[in-house]
């Protein structure tokens, strides 16, 4: 276990997920040091970076003293191959860099479920340490997120965790999250149990809440480290449903386990 966890360094802190952790992660003795490009105010107990997640020097000194490194920073969504390649991949191995050379034991990625996004749903429950199958440029980032966190592991002895997320918001975006939400409480219990396990090694898992209408993916890794979700989507599903309709079987949105990102319209443009 991390003795005391005094510092975790928070990357893309002024994002949806980061902006989730911050009051959940919280603890009286913990500081939260929070690195984004973007302005933001520091709370109690919190310390403010703003850096650029590619930037080597300043995302080293942002790791010196820190206990672990959780890393969200990237375009959250589909972008063009040179945005993804710079933002996504590049930043992502300075993310993974930087730990490294400050002397940080533990890094827990965001991966995604679009790092099997083509997984059909007649292979749901998808397995822990699905081979990759991405749906798109930001799909292969986070295939490549997850090798680099293998290397950094195999190579160089770091504690390294994957979270392949499902579909983290204030409450689920679509009738189709009613089956793939992972709810702000549940977010930051996946989050925590990945700080405090004792010697994970380098591990996958995905996040998920414990939704009636889930069983997607499993759960089986996550819990071996100590994660119980808590939420179920089902307690939203009347004004889900309201506003959304009933999901329908034969949409191609629930074919795969990446859904919209599945679709044609995300098809790289020729040149």
């Amino acid at each position: 276990m991390l003795a005391g966890v005094p510092t975790i360094l928070i990357t893309g802190a002024a994002g949806i997920i980061g902006t989730m952790l911050r009051p959940r992660l919280a603890r009286p003795d913990r500081t939260l040091r929070l690195l984004d490009a973007a302005e933001m105010t520091a709370g109690p107990a919190e310390e403010v970076v703003r850096a650029s997640v590619t930037d080597m020097d300043a995302m080293t000194a942002a790791c010196r003293g820190a206990s672990a490194v959780i890393h969200l920073a990237g375009i959250s969504g589909e972008a063009s191959w040179a945005d993804i390649l710079q933002a996504n991949i590049q930043g992502t191995y300075v993310a993974f860099e930087a730990a490294r050379r400050a002397g940080v034991r533990r890094v827990i990625f965001a991966s995604s479920n679009h790092a099997v996004g083509f997984s059909p749903r007649e292979s749901f429950p998808v397995p822990d340490y699905a081979f990759p199958a991405p749906d798109t440029y930001y799909g292969v980032a986070k295939v490549t997120g997850e090798a680099l966190a293998g290397l950094y592991h195999y190579r160089y002895g770091l504690d390294t965790i994957a979270i392949r997320i499902l579909t983290s918001f204030e409450k689920p975006p679509s009738a189709r999250a009613l089956s793939t939400w992972l709810s702000p409480d549940d977010t930051a219990r996946l989050f925590e149990a990945c700080l405090t396990t004792p010697d994970p090694g380098f591990r996958v898992v995905y996040g998920v809440s414990a939704n009636t209408r889930g069983g997607w993916v499993s759960l089986r890794e996550a819990e071996a480290l100590g994660y119980s979700a808590q939420d179920d989507a089902e307690s939203l599903a009347d004004e889900v449903i309201a506003e959304f309709g009933e999901p329908d079987p034969a949409d191609p949105v629930l074919r795969y386990l990446g859904g919209e990102f599945t679709l044609p319209d995300l098809d790289a443009e020729i040149p």
